[in-house]
């Protein structure tokens, strides 16, 4: 598409954008609910004792948290949607790299644009992430994600409005550089979504041998982040473990807390 002017919106295409900013958070808290509520009803609500050996703290979480997580997630849905919206309306005035025919870059790259935006994303928040925990930052904003000592399914989505804005940023910054499909944009954010409900479960869901595999040499899991709330000063990824890797960062703890809930 040919840029047609330097105004993103003009007033007469506000309602349409506002429209478009609810259809999204719509879609962005189903897709939040259904996972986190899933993983929640599984691991929490449906015969949690099996699971009792790989819960990571053995504490109850404190009154009212899983409410607090919930309304602090409602708020991030809103900064995403929004987000998410402004990315169309870039996408639509040709300020992207989005494209809708496969074929334009086939196949291969349409599979590997996700793991090469999920690593742009990776880097981008390893670096924020650590940033946000210099103390002035945390207090000011990291803190509310951390009142969560111990994490939940909600907690995936509990962040200060700022950080959510932070952390939402990044998509339209990624796709105005690097060709996506939005089906492919879609994985990504589902992805996204999943991954970090899975860190925040506070229940080690990944086989006993995991660690032993190129899967769990890279990713991160639930054992690998709760030490990151616990600890504050390691374990600051978001996907992969690579930059808590060549960073020194990763806690000395991680692999020895995994094996002790997967026995």
């Amino acid at each position: 598409m040919e840029k047609t002017s330097l105004a993103l919106l003009n007033y007469s295409e506000l309602w349409p954008f506002l429209g478009l900013c609810f259809t999204i958070f719509l879609i962005v808290v189903i897709r939040y609910f259904l996972i986190a509520g899933g993983f929640f009803a599984v691991f929490y609500a449906w015969r949690p004792e099996r699971f009792s050996k790989r819960k990571i703290n053995t504490k109850a979480h404190p009154k009212g948290q899983f409410w607090y997580e919930f309304r602090y997630s409602l708020i991030t849905s809103v900064i995403f949607a929004f987000m998410g919206a402004a990315t169309v309306v870039l996408w639509q005035k040709g300020y992207t790299a989005i494209y809708t025919d496969i074929e334009n870059y086939g196949w291969f790259w349409f599979f590997l644009s996700v793991p090469v935006a999920m690593f742009i994303h990776e880097t981008y928040y390893y670096w924020l992430h650590r940033w946000m925990h210099r103390p002035k930052v945390y207090k000011a904003i990291h803190k509310v994600h951390h009142n969560s000592l111990i994490t939940s399914p909600w907690t995936a989505f509990s962040f200060h409005p700022i950080e959510g804005l932070l952390e939402g940023i990044i998509l339209p910054l990624i796709v105005i550089f690097l060709p996506m499909h939005p089906i492919a944009i879609l994985a990504h954010l589902t992805i996204m979504t999943l991954t970090s409900v899975i860190n925040h479960l506070d229940v080690e869901i990944y086989p006993k041998n995991t660690l032993k595999h190129p899967f769990g040499k890279l990713w991160i899991g639930a054992s690998h982040h709760s030490l990151h709330h616990q600890k504050f000063t390691c374990n600051y990824g978001l996907y992969f473990r690579v930059w808590d890797r060549w960073m020194g960062t990763e806690s000395a703890l991680f692999k020895a807390q995994f094996e002790e809930k997967t026995s």
